[in-house]
């Protein structure tokens, strides 16, 4: 999540390149001096590599994810270039971290949402994950920008930031998964011509799953971040003005679309949608 940046303070004098002599092992508990400072250089590090991570974000919200400089993060942070590079050796190095971290973040909301309606049906399941992730945007407008905006010049995200991107998704196949295992759902209609392209997704995401609902599912994925990409961005100014029960009616639509339409036996034996 994106917090206010933390300066480096005097645990973290290593960042400027200088050794600051804190956590050599002198004092009590210091029958290990070895174990000691390389304790006290790992937290350092962490520290460091929170407050580079935290210039970064605030880069982010003022100038966009195109200007992110290492030299200028450095600059704001007191530090020599060449020290953060230790940290982070390339710009795109820092931006999948930051990618990563974003992902997380908002996989973590949308995880614990879910988990604080396990034992429902699948509709408010749905619906507790979706309005999660729209919570998590408006929260963190930049970050969500980030993953879900204009792409980055000369930026590739590697396989390294795929787990991440994929726990939103996942959750959402679960839901569907235990819908599929309960009373079912119903298929949706599937062109002839797509056939092939479904039953591709389908082995890759949920070979579970019929692939009249995997391609619905995918579908759903991409008009939720659309509706909230939307809202955020500014699309539904002077459009949408009562945009919470407006947002809610649309992912039901999108629950309807993957095939919940059965009442299903949520785990406590209350019949829901």
């Amino acid at each position: 999540m994106s917090n206010p940046p933390h300066g480096t303070g005097d645990s973290t004098g290593d960042s400027t390149g200088h050794s600051t002599g804190r956590g050599t092992g002198h004092g009590p508990g210091s029958g290990a001096p070895g174990g000691a400072t390389r304790g006290a250089r790992a937290r350092a590090r962490v520290e460091v590599t929170a407050a580079i991570k935290d210039e970064a974000r605030r880069q982010l919200a003022a100038d966009g994810a195109a200007k992110l400089s290492l030299r200028a993060v450095a600059r704001e942070l007191g530090m020599v270039s060449s020290a953060l590079y230790r940290y982070f050796p390339s710009r795109d190095d820092l931006l999948t971290a930051l990618i990563i971290d974003a992902y997380n973040s908002l996989g973590e909301s949308a995880e614990a949402a879910e988990a604080t309606v396990a034992e429902a049906g699948p509709l408010r399941r749905w619906t507790a994950v979706c309005e999660a992730a729209r919570a998590w945007a408006l929260a963190h407008p930049h970050e969500y920008a980030l993953i879900y905006g204009s792409p980055v010049p000369g930026y590739s995200a590697p396989q390294t930031t795929v787990p991440a991107a994929a726990r939103v998704g996942l959750l959402l196949i679960g839901i569907v998964r235990d819908a599929h295992r309960g009373l079912g759902v119903a298929k949706p209609p599937l062109p002839a011509e797509l056939r092939a392209e479904a039953e591709r997704m389908t082995a890759d995401l949920a070979p579970d799953l019929p692939p009249e609902v995997v391609t619905a599912l995918v579908a759903a994925w991409a008009q939720l971040y659309g509706l909230i990409g939307f809202e955020l961005f500014g699309q539904f100014n002077r459009v949408v003005e009562d945009r919470e029960p407006f947002f809610r009616l649309a992912v039901a639509r999108l629950a309807h679309g993957v095939g919940l339409v059965y009442p299903q036996q949520g785990r406590t034996g209350e019949r829901t949608g």
